[in-house]
């Protein structure tokens, strides 16, 4: 923590760390009224993870919704949200993300750059209030421009262009990296705004117990930002720092993670705890299973519409069609998938071919993966249990039981296809959509982790996004939202969306206080 009154490299009114959806939410709803804003981003791409996601939004109550056909409101989704969650947080602040939801969408479409519409995604849990069809928003795409324009180029790749190095198509933006445009010219429209990519954050600067401003490095230079109004963290989690992990979750390496590269090391949560910070959820993570890859790295996978995940001892542990952060506390829960010497395997047949029965970053060459031991095929299972070094016994009865369930329509271990979600994937015509046999050769086994969407533990807020001390009093200039804050869902996932949903909404309460400072 520095704490000097010397002079300043950049002055603003508000400092934003991290240019993810909750960060820009932020950004833009401080410069859009009035305040002069800074955004600094590690890396040399906007969006963060962010850009990654599909970008759902679980924001109940809202304009979108509504012009979609769908009825819901803040009390239908607290009713939803409260069940699930319980009392793991405090319930002050679930109220605070369901009651300002509404309000934040319509504040973000008074802009014209700004438009979302509502896509069917089921809720999450078998929980009162919930919706089978889901509540979530989307972005709308983004039109590509007819020329180039900087801060659009500057949108971190998708997922599958960045992972496996391959060039952006031409064409719309979609998904979050729609959602980070969108925010950046709503942004730019100001006119009171300014970007900054390759700056890293390294400190907080305070006066007399207030946060003042920030350093932080650019071009191998240490920067003084002063920040007149206060400073928003919302630079992502910790998930790419394999120490901190080690230490807070008790996981060994940070190479699962989907977390986009370059940043989410928790730089920001370290310097908000140097500044007095509280912190609470640092073993939480949005788990979810991931596809191993060659290079030791994993990507996200889910919606599988064949197949079943198999431990080390060639058996079921799950339902394989549960929301990915309930299968990734499964895999957990089980410990399977969560160490090298624990493996999971994600056993199809050939009726799919070559093809992945599920929706995850698609390998651009099968090839590197069997020769790095990440996708086995034989002829007969006994063959593809010897290669993935599982009791070709257990792996049979394992198959035949499953076939039998196929064949009957009932999954009696695990209950598959029971649920709204599970049927969303679904594209088997048998009966039960979501129990494909497992009966034609070759068959193969694809090696399966336990990856995760970022940590989802950090510092402590209250109602109005401030971090709080661990006495529960706010940090005058300090606040966070997105995976920088410990999250108002706790050690749940409550419905697509709920992690960017809820930090923009956060990051709309914090632009909403530093503005009311007047």
């Amino acid at each position: 923590m520095a704490n000097t009154r010397d002079s300043w490299d950049q002055t603003c009114d508000v400092l934003v760390v991290g240019s993810g959806g909750g960060a820009l939410t932020g950004a833009y709803g401080a410069a859009a009224r009035g305040l002069d804003t800074l955004v600094i981003e590690k890396t040399r791409y906007f969006g963060g993870t962010t850009a990654y996601a599909g970008a759902a939004l679980w924001l109940p109550g809202n304009p979108a919704q509504e012009r979609g056909g769908l009825t819901d409101s803040a009390d239908l989704g607290r009713a939803y949200f409260r069940a699930v969650v319980g009392d793991t947080t405090p319930h002050e602040l679930q109220d605070a993300y369901i009651d300002n939801a509404g309000e934040t969408v319509a504040y973000l479409e008074e802009s014209p750059h700004l438009r979302f519409e509502y896509r069917p995604f089921p809720d999450y849990y078998a929980a009162p209030g919930r919706f089978d069809a889901g509540r979530a928003v989307f972005p709308v795409d983004l039109p590509a421009p007819d020329e180039a324009h900087p801060l659009l180029d500057a949108v971190r790749p998708p997922a599958w262009a960045e992972r496996l190095q391959l060039p952006v198509p031409e064409g719309p933006l979609t998904d979050g990296r729609a959602l980070i445009g969108r925010l950046l010219l709503a942004l730019e429209s100001t006119g009171n705004a300014r970007t900054q990519r390759d700056t890293a954050l390294t400190r907080l600067i305070t006066e007399d117990g207030r946060v003042v401003g920030a350093e932080a490095e650019h071009e191998g230079r240490v920067l003084r930002i002063r920040a007149r109004r206060g400073v928003l963290l919302a630079a992502g989690g910790f998930e790419a720092n394999a120490e901190l992990r080690r230490e807070w979750q008790g996981l060994d390496g940070a190479d699962w993670t989907m977390g986009a590269p370059g940043g989410n090391t928790g730089q920001a949560l370290l310097a908000a705890v140097e500044a007095g910070a509280a912190t609470a959820l640092l073993d939480q993570a949005w788990w979810c299973p991931s596809l191993r890859f060659p290079d030791g790295s994993a990507a996200f996978t889910l919606g599988l519409h064949g197949g079943i995940f198999v431990d080390g001892t060639g058996r079921r542990f799950a339902n394989e069609s549960l929301p990915y952060d309930q299968m990734g506390r499964q895999m957990l829960a089980a410990k399977a998938g969560t160490t090298p010497d624990s493996p999971v395997w994600w056993i199809f047949d050939g009726r799919f071919g070559d093809e992945l029965p599920g929706i995850t970053v698609v390998p651009a060459d099968r090839e590197t993966f069997t020769e790095a031991g990440a996708w086995h095929t034989a002829d007969s299972l006994g063959g593809l249990a010897e290669r993935i070094g599982v009791d070709a016994t257990a792996l049979g009865e394992t198959v035949r039981t499953f076939n039998g369930y196929a064949a009957e329509g009932t999954d009696a271990d695990f209950h598959r296809g029971e649920d709204p979600y599970d049927l969303f994937f679904a594209q088997s015509e048998g009966p039960n959509p979501c129990l494909v046999p497992i009966e034609q050769g070759p068959y193969h086994a694809v090696r399966i982790v336990l990856g995760d969407l970022g940590t989802k533990g950090g510092v402590r807020i209250d109602t109005r996004a401030r971090v709080l001390r661990e006495d529960g009093t706010p940090i005058p200039g300090l606040y966070a939202a997105g995976n920088t804050s410990a999250s108002s869902s706790g050690p749940t996932y409550p419905g697509p969306g709920a992690p960017i949903g809820s930090a923009m909404v956060f990051g709309h309460l914090a632009a909403t206080d530093l503005v009311g400072q007047d």
